[in-house]
């Protein structure tokens, strides 16, 4: 149920224009501080994980691992996609309330 709301507004945003996906895309998204939150797919390799958590630890980006790369791709629409990163804040705090269980965030 869950994965079936996150992955429904993932698309919204995808949709309306407010994301980012793919390595380079995200991590230059991430340099600019474009993205106010990364989602890492649970099933990418620990070398991109670490990678991305670094990086958003040093311009304090939220990032979380709650889809399969799977799902993150069919949500955007896009194939083989392990991370996407969303430029809204509304969208990002939706999102961010639906991983944490309706618990609202910053």
């Amino acid at each position: 149920m869950t994965n079936n709301k996150l992955c429904g507004l993932l698309g919204l945003s995808t949709r309306a224009g407010k994301t980012v996906f793919g390595t380079e895309s995200c991590q230059s998204a991430i340099e600019k501080r474009r993205v106010k939150l990364i989602l890492v797919g649970v099933d990418a390799s620990e070398r991109m994980k670490l990678n991305f958590r670094k990086s958003c630890e040093k311009y304090k980006i939220p990032i979380c691992e709650a889809l399969t790369v799977e799902e993150i791709s069919t949500a955007i629409g896009k194939n083989n996609k392990a991370v996407v990163g969303i430029t809204d804040i509304n969208f990002s705090k939706e999102i961010l309330k639906i991983i944490n269980g309706g618990e609202v965030i910053g």
